[in-house]
């Protein structure tokens, strides 16, 4: 008796893993989307609203605050409700934050909304990595994280070149805003998508629940090495000039360059949106998005070679290094800053590639999930510091060339980590530069 074929999109096979891929990877599409609709709208935000930028700072701030917190509790909650009611929970206080962010009237509604979406958003990052991993594991797991972040940033490239478009066609703020908040809502009906197809594959598969991944066990962080903390180190530092500054270089490159916020053209909307992409280079925050546009494109590949060739601590002494003449020369010069925009972007995709795979090889495979959750504290500890110190820089000096110095200066703290873990993997034995299949984690995914 020969069995029953199972069926093209049988949830066994290939092609039905890889759409629930699609699904699982927009749960963030709009979070991504709306987390940089701040900066994007930077200046039409402190001219409508008379806010200044350590106050759009602060939005960021509040933004990795609530990060903070939930990486404590999120993991916790996730255990407790299971992957489809917590990504539906996160999901549903996504598009409430960017709701009250879009309706709000002054600073501290702002700062609420923000509060509310930063914890749902960084929740629904941590739920769609063991989402993943529930449903590649021992499969093309690299390749499937690699995919997401790539579909994931699609959100933050659309927003950095459609946001100020949208409020200077419909001549209102809101409207942009108010098309962040659909966005995440848009996200929330992709999840209904995922939950039913998930609910599908695990009557049929008999599907194990995955775990939470990134929880805190206090007891955990005296085994961990020095190579592990000199990551932190770098971690930190590296996004810290990374993040707070592209939440506000929009403001820098029309300010300092005149560098039009979006390009003068007639013709209808879409006419519009598809002449900004294709003359993204003319707009101060199409070069802003050089950098993300750069890992989105580019993460899949680098993860992959990561996994070939090794070398990881040393991609790391080359990333960090790349960061500091092109933070510097955007502070002190007025040459074109597209070169330097898409150094920092070579720098994005080689440290975090080499950067989010080295965790797992220099702890122990009990406590990787402790390793994550508390590098993803500090990391948003820097996050909620370093876009209030850019912001206040700004406003007290009125150039751009003490923040420039400053992130330059968190580019040469993160080489001296790096060159750290290059000694301190030697005398551990070298395992962040050999290559191997290790760092199933492929490529990072958080907003970031």
């Amino acid at each position: 008796m020969t069995s029953e074929p199972l069926g093209v999109f049988h949830p066994s096979g290939r092609f039905y893993r890889f759409t629930i891929l699609i699904f699982i990877s927009l749960l963030v599409l709009g979070s991504y989307f709306a987390y940089d609709s701040i900066g994007a709208l930077e200046n039409t935000l402190m001219a409508e609203l008379h806010l200044d930028r350590s106050t759009i700072g602060s939005l960021y701030t509040a933004y990795s605050v609530a990060a903070i917190a939930i990486v404590f509790f999120g993991g916790m909650l996730y255990d407790k409700l299971g992957p489809r009611k917590a990504s539906l929970l996160f999901s549903v206080l996504v598009f409430l934050g960017a709701v009250i962010v879009a309706v709000a009237k002054g600073k501290w509604m702002l700062i609420f909304g923000r509060l509310i979406f930063g914890a749902g958003s960084e929740s629904l990052i941590v739920v769609q990595s063991a989402i993943i991993s529930r449903w590649f594991k021992g499969k093309e797991m690299a390749m499937a994280f690699g995919i997401a972040l790539t579909l994931s940033r699609v959100g933050t490239v659309f927003s950095f070149n459609t946001e100020e478009l949208i409020a200077d066609h419909f001549h209102s703020f809101r409207v942009a805003l108010w098309a962040a908040a659909l966005l995440c809502l848009f996200s929330v009906l992709c999840n209904l998508v995922f939950i039913a197809m998930d609910r599908h594959g695990e009557k049929v598969l008999s599907l194990q629940k995955a775990e939470a991944g990134d929880k805190i066990v206090f007891s955990d962080l005296k085994k961990f090495t020095s190579s592990y903390w000199f990551v932190v180190l770098l971690c930190v530092t590296f996004y810290s000039a990374i993040f707070p500054f592209t939440a506000l270089s929009s403001d820098m490159f029309h300010d300092k360059w005149g560098i039009p916020n979006v390009t003068a053209m007639s013709g209808g909307f879409l006419t519009k949106v598809f002449y900004n992409f294709t003359h993204m280079f003319n707009t101060a925050p199409g070069i802003t998005s050089i950098t993300i546009a750069a890992s989105m494109i580019f993460a899949p590949f680098a993860g992959g070679l990561v996994d070939r060739i090794g070398r990881r601590a040393s991609l790391m002494v080359v990333g960090a290094l790349i960061m500091i003449p092109a933070h510097l020369l955007l502070g002190v010069t007025h040459w074109n800053p597209i070169p330097m925009m898409a150094l920092l972007g070579v720098a994005f995709v080689l440290v975090p590639a080499a950067m989010w795979p080295s965790v797992p090889l220099v702890v122990e495979e009990k406590r990787v999930g402790t390793a994550f959750g508390l590098m993803t504290a500090i990391q948003n500890g820097g996050l909620a510091l370093f876009p209030l110190l850019n912001g206040w820089l700004r406003d007290k000096t009125g150039t751009y060339t003490s923040t420039q110095i400053m992130f330059s200066g968190l580019g040469a703290a993160g080489l001296l980590f790096a060159f750290l873990l290059l000694r301190a993997d030697k005398r551990h034995g070298g395992v962040l530069e050999a290559g191997s299949g290790a760092g199933s984690r492929g490529t990072e995914l958080q907003p970031e």
